[in-house]
């Protein structure tokens, strides 16, 4: 039925859900909280879901237009998601936000949600598999994202810093993982 497949929504699931890191990136929702006030959870979650379903469409003819082929840019974001992972599990920065303005859609649906990790790794996914169960996988995605940044406060008080941070490592590792398996997939398509 049009390549609906719970297991390849449940994986693709699984991988967004990693990058896209809503659970690590608590602290900076408390701390844009605390900056701007409020947080227009349904505003960043339906920007953050427009901005990944735009880029699973047109992502690869932008590609086409500069140039570059989805094996290229797959193995570019196997080294975007690793350098991710590599933060998480390290507890290191190793990229910099610019500082934020209003806390709605800049910083948070673009780049902390929607941003080049999310975005590298939704063409990645294309290449591997049907698009109707990548947008149904972001549609999960963007729900869960709703649902944690409209409890964010709770979510933080409950778990604490040592949770979050169990968390986070976890997430870093399954990303690690991913990434490596992204590399190995797509590194053949570029001697071919």
């Amino acid at each position: 039925m049009l390549g609906f497949d719970f297991k390849e929504i449940a994986t693709i699931g699984m991988v967004l859900f990693a990058v896209i890191d809503i659970v690590g990136t608590i602290p900076i929702v408390v701390d844009l909280r605390q900056k701007y006030g409020h947080i227009e959870s349904e505003k960043a979650s339906l920007a953050a879901g427009i901005i990944m379903i735009t880029f699973l469409f047109v992502g690869e003819e932008l590609l086409n237009l500069i140039g570059i082929d989805v094996h290229s840019f797959a193995v570019a974001g196997s080294f975007v998601l690793f350098f991710l992972a590599i933060e998480m599990i390290l507890g290191i920065r190793l990229y910099k936000e610019e500082e934020a303005s209003s806390a709605s859609i800049v910083p948070l649906a673009f780049p902390l949600i929607a941003g080049a990790g999310t975005m590298t790794t939704l063409l990645s996914l294309k290449s591997q598999f049907q698009t109707i169960n990548i947008v149904i996988a972001i549609i999960f995605n963007i729900i869960l994202v709703f649902i944690v940044l409209k409890s964010s406060a709770k979510i933080e008080k409950m778990l604490g810093k040592n949770g979050l941070g169990v968390i986070r490592k976890t997430f870093g590792v399954v990303l690690l993982a991913i990434a490596v398996k992204l590399f190995a997939a797509n590194v053949k398509g570029l001697f071919h």
